[in-house]
């Protein structure tokens, strides 16, 4: 495979960062994820780490090189973070669990397989147009499909923020799976949360990467979005990958080219909670540490390695 990638999380106007991402990559499969967590205190940032890191633990595992069945690894990665986030809830004895929505894509044999549930999204841009992208599990999304209002009335909801699908809620996660999606030299893949769809649109996205240097234009689109909602913007996060459709394709510097990794070998990009200075948190060194060992012990529950 080759491909270019870029991540980055922001603080936004909010206080903390409850936003999570990440990507991993073994010779032939790539993973993407990403999650919005949503809850009082740090408890937020626990479920959309737990999701991110249920996920990417697993790829580290079963990734030898390639994913045996990508839809069944992205249905039980998600289902296992939203018992772990159960589970840890109960352990703390929390009123209201913590929830988070979840948005992770699994490409390989040039194939992308993506699944998500609630409002962060993907959108795979083509040519500078959006082809395809997920519908969010929101409340606005349903009144917008019952012609009941419109995009620009949706945009100013007062439910604009009300998901009826998450992990770690009462109720099992409505999990919706893409078709398996051919990719084509060029495509680009962007997963965020609605901190930058909300703000910038899909389709305005896709025209300025359109051609466009990834690493510098993402970052650009991060300021834009940032600058646009002000001092009470949300968290904002986004992972993008340009796919190069084989070891051929021109080179550029950022390109990574997994043809020389070995069959057991997986890069990871993924920050550990509370390490990450891009992740305000008020706890303590120690405080860190115990959450660190009790987020492990919550996903090791439901992640039975091979």
């Amino acid at each position: 495979m080759r491909f270019t990638i870029y991540q980055e999380s922001r603080q936004g106007g909010r206080q903390n960062n409850e936003d999570r991402i990440a990507y991993c990559y073994s010779r032939e499969a790539l993973l993407m994820v990403v999650a919005d967590g949503m809850g009082g205190h740090f408890y937020g940032e626990i479920a959309s780490q737990i999701a991110v890191q249920t996920l990417t633990d697993n790829f580290q595992h079963e990734a030898t090189p390639a994913i045996d069945d990508p839809f069944r690894f992205l249905q039980k990665g998600i289902t296992n973070a939203h018992h772990a986030i159960i589970e840890y809830s109960a352990k703390h004895g929390l009123k209201e669990s913590p929830r988070t929505t979840c948005v992770a894509c699994i490409i390989q044999d040039n194939i992308a397989y993506w699944a998500h549930a609630g409002d962060s999204r993907l959108f795979l841009m083509r040519g500078g147009k959006v082809v395809a992208q997920t519908r969010d599990h929101s409340r606005v999304r349903l009144l917008m499909e019952e012609g009941v209002i419109n995009e620009a009335q949706a945009a100013k909801h007062p439910d604009r923020n009300k998901i009826y699908s998450c992990l770690g809620s009462d109720q099992p996660p409505e999990i919706d799976f893409s078709r398996k999606t051919l990719l084509e030299n060029g495509d680009i893949l962007l997963l965020c949360t609605d901190g930058l769809w909300g703000v910038l649109s899909g389709e305005m996205m896709a025209v300025a990467l359109k051609g466009s240097n990834l690493m510098n234009t993402v970052p650009m689109l991060l300021s834009q979005a940032e600058t646009k909602a002000g001092a009470h913007g949300d968290n904002l996060s986004v992972v993008a990958v340009r796919w190069e459709q084989s070891y051929h394709d021109e080179e550029n510097q950022h390109s990574v080219s997994t043809q020389t990794m070995a069959l057991d070998e997986v890069t990871t990009r993924f920050d550990e909670f509370g390490r990450n200075p891009a992740y305000k948190t008020d706890l303590s060194d120690d405080e860190i540490e115990k959450a660190i060992d009790e987020i492990r012990a919550a996903i090791d529950k439901y992640n039975p390695k091979k």
